[in-house]
C-alpha cells in the first residue's frame, strides 16, 4: 500500500525567479501586462488632471509663451527617464526610487531617497485630489459645497477643494485596499478615457481656433522681466511631467518586466508630453480672449465652456473628473508600493505590519490606509489658507525631483568611476534580448539629466513672495517648500540615528550589506 505523498510547491514562475534573486519573494500578484504598466506611469502624470490644473499658473506668469516651457521641460525629463529606463531593466523591483538609489550609491543615501520620494508622493497625491475643484464647480454649481467663490485661490475655493479632496481620498484608499486586479482594470479603464478625452479637446479646440499660432511668442507681465516670468511659468510643466516611473514601481506586479517597464516609462512620458503640449496650445488658439485675464483665473474649463458650448465643453470636463479620480489613485498606488518596499527591508517604523501582503488581494493594506490618512493631512491644509494650493504643489514637485536626483546623481558616478563605462550592464530580457542600454550616449545623458534636475529644483524650490503667498503674504508659505525638505532631512537623519543606535547597526553599500535584495551590479543584470 503506498503512502500518500504532499504535494509539491508549484514552480515559481520566470518572473519570480528573477525577484528571489534580489532576496525577495514574490507577494504581490503579478498581473499586469504591458497597456496596464503604461497606464500606471500615464496615469501619475495624466495630462488631464495636471494640465487643467496648473494652465492657469503657467498662462498667469508666462503669457501665451508660456507654451515654449513645455518642450524644454519635456526634454529635460526625457533624459531622466532614459536613465531610468536602464535601471528598470536591471532593477524590476518595487519601490524603484529607493531600490535604484541604494543600489548605486549606499544603503543611507538610497534610504534618504526613498524618504523624500515617498513624502513627495503622498503630497502628490493630496496635490492631485485638490485638482477636483478646478473641474466639478465649473460643471455644477452644486458642487461648491463651501461658500460660493470656486476660484481654488480664494478663501471659500480652498476650503470646497480640501472637502472634494477627502471624499476623493476615502474612494480611492478603498480602492487601494480591494484588489491589485481591480485597481489595474480601473487604471486602464480611466486612462483609455483620458486619452480619448485628450484627443477629443485637442481636436474640437483647433477646430474652434481664432488666434494665430504666432500669439504663443508673446510673453505675458510676469515680475522679473520675459526670463523670469517663463521660468516661472515652467512650473506647470514642471507639475505635469513627473511620474512616469510608476511603471518601475509596478514591476514586481508586471509581467516580463524587464522588458516591458523600461519602454513604458518612456511611452508614458512621450505620449503625456505630446498630448500635454498640444491640449495648451489649442487652449491658448481657441480662447476667446488672451488679454482679459480669464485665462489666469478660470484656466481651460473657461475655453472649454466658452468655445465648445456649455454641454460638450461640461462632457469633456467630466472626462478630465475621471482622469483627476484615476490620477489621484494611480499615484497613492505608487506611493504604497515604495512604502511597502522600505518596510519589507525594515528601514521604516512599524514596518512588520506596513510589510504584510493580503494572500488573498495581493495588497499592501497598511501602506494604502498610511497613505491616504497622510494625504488627507496635507489636504487639510487648504482649510487654513488659499496659498496652501500653491505650496502643496510646489512641495511635492520639488520632493520628487531631489529623488530623481539622488538616483541621476549616484548613477552618473557610478559610470564615472567605470561600473557603468560604455553603457549599462550587459544581460539580457524575458525575451532573450539584449536588456535597454544607452551604450556610450549614457555618460553625456546622465550629466545633462541630473544638471537639469538640480536646476529645475532650485527653480521651484526658490522663495518668491509673488508665486507663493500672492494672497497672504505669509513669510512661512513663501519658504513652505525650503522648510519643508529641510524638516524631512532632520526628521530622517534623526530617525536613522535612534534607530542605528537601537539596533546596533553599521550602514554598507548595498554590495557588501548582504540584506535582502542587494546584489552586485553584474549580478543584478544577468539574475
Amino acid at each position: 500500500m503506498s503512502v500518500p505523498t504532499a504535494p509539491s510547491a508549484p514552480e515559481p514562475s520566470a518572473d519570480a525567479r528573477v525577484l528571489q534573486a534580489f532576496g525577495y519573494r514574490q507577494e504581490l500578484h503579478r498581473s499586469m501586462g504591458r497597456y496596464a504598466s503604461f497606464a500606471a506611469g500615464f496615469s501619475f502624470i495624466s495630462v488631464l488632471t495636471t494640465v487643467f490644473q496648473f494652465f492657469g499658473l503657467g498662462f498667469a506668469f508666462g503669457g501665451p509663451a508660456f507654451f515654449w516651457t513645455w518642450p524644454v521641460v519635456l526634454a529635460g525629463q526625457f533624459l531622466v527617464a532614459l536613465c531610468f529606463a536602464e535601471l528598470a531593466a536591471r532593477y524590476p523591483i518595487s519601490g524603484a526610487i529607493y531600490q535604484w538609489s541604494s543600489r548605486m550609491s549606499t544603503a543611507a543615501f538610497g534610504w534618504f531617497a526613498g524618504w523624500i520620494m515617498v513624502l513627495g508622493q503622498v503630497v502628490v497625491i493630496a496635490a492631485a485630489a485638490l485638482a477636483l475643484q478646478v473641474v466639478l464647480p465649473a460643471i455644477w454649481d452644486g458642487f461648491q459645497l463651501v461658500g460660493g467663490d470656486p476660484s481654488p485661490v480664494s478663501g471659500t475655493g480652498a476650503a470646497n477643494a480640501a472637502v472634494l479632496g477627502l471624499i476623493l481620498l476615502a474612494a480611492t484608499t478603498f480602492v487601494n485596499v480591494l484588489d491589485n486586479r481591480i485597481m489595474a482594470r480601473v487604471n486602464v479603464v480611466g486612462v483609455t478615457a483620458e486619452i480619448i478625452g485628450a484627443v477629443l479637446i485637442v481636436v474640437l479646440l483647433l477646430t474652434h481656433a481664432d488666434h494665430a499660432p504666432s500669439a504663443t511668442f508673446h510673453v505675458g507681465a510676469g515680475r522679473g522681466g520675459a526670463f523670469g516670468a517663463l521660468l516661472v511659468a515652467s512650473f506647470a510643466a514642471a507639475y505635469v511631467l513627473i511620474g512616469f516611473d510608476s511603471a518601475g514601481e509596478m514591476s514586481e506586479e508586471t509581467r516580463r518586466p524587464r522588458a516591458v517597464a523600461p519602454r513604458t516609462i518612456l511611452t508614458a512620458l512621450g505620449a503625456a508630453g505630446l498630448l500635454g503640449g498640444l491640449i495648451i496650445v489649442a487652449g491658448l488658439l481657441a480662447a476667446p480672449s488672451l488679454t482679459d485675464g480669464r485665462l489666469a483665473t478660470d484656466g481651460l474649463s473657461y475655453v472649454l465652456t466658452s468655445r465648445l458650448g456649455d454641454w460638450v465643453g461640461k462632457v469633456l470636463l467630466a472626462d478630465v473628473v475621471v482622469a483627476i479620480c484615476v490620477a489621484t489613485l494611480a499615484i497613492q498606488t505608487a506611493a504604497t508600493r515604495m512604502l511597502f518596499s522600505m518596510a519589507r527591508d525594515g528601514m521604516v517604523p512599524f514596518s512588520r505590519p506596513l510589510a504584510r501582503i493580503s494572500p488573498r488581494t495581493g495588497m499592501p493594506i497598511g501602506t494604502a490606509l498610511v497613505t491616504g490618512v497622510l494625504a488627507a493631512l496635507v489636504v487639510m491644509l487648504d482649510f487654513a489658507s488659499p496659498d496652501a494650493f500653491l505650496a502643496i504643489g510646489t512641495t511635492c514637485i520639488v520632493m520628487v525631483y531631489v529623488a530623481y536626483a539622488m538616483v541621476i546623481g549616484p548613477l552618473l558616478y557610478q559610470r564615472l568611476r567605470g561600473s557603468w563605462r560604455g553603457g549599462a550592464p550587459a544581460g539580457t530580457d524575458e525575451a532573450g534580448r539584449r536588456l535597454f542600454s544607452l551604450g556610450r550616449w549614457g555618460l553625456p545623458v546622465n550629466a545633462l539629466a541630473l544638471a537639469y534636475g538640480l536646476a529645475m529644483a532650485v527653480n521651484l524650490a526658490w522663495p518668491r513672495p509673488a508665486v507663493y503667498a500672492p494672497a497672504s503674504g505669509q513669510w512661512y508659505f513663501t519658504w513652505f517648500t525650503v522648510l519643508f525638505l529641510g524638516g524631512a532631512v532632520v526628521v530622517g537623519a534623526l530617525y536613522r540615528r535612534s534607530s542605528a543606535a537601537r539596533s546596533g547597526r553599521v550602514e554598507q553599500a548595498p554590495a557588501e550589506a548582504g540584506q535582502p535584495g542587494q546584489v552586485a551590479l553584474g549580478d543584478a543584470a544577468n539574475a
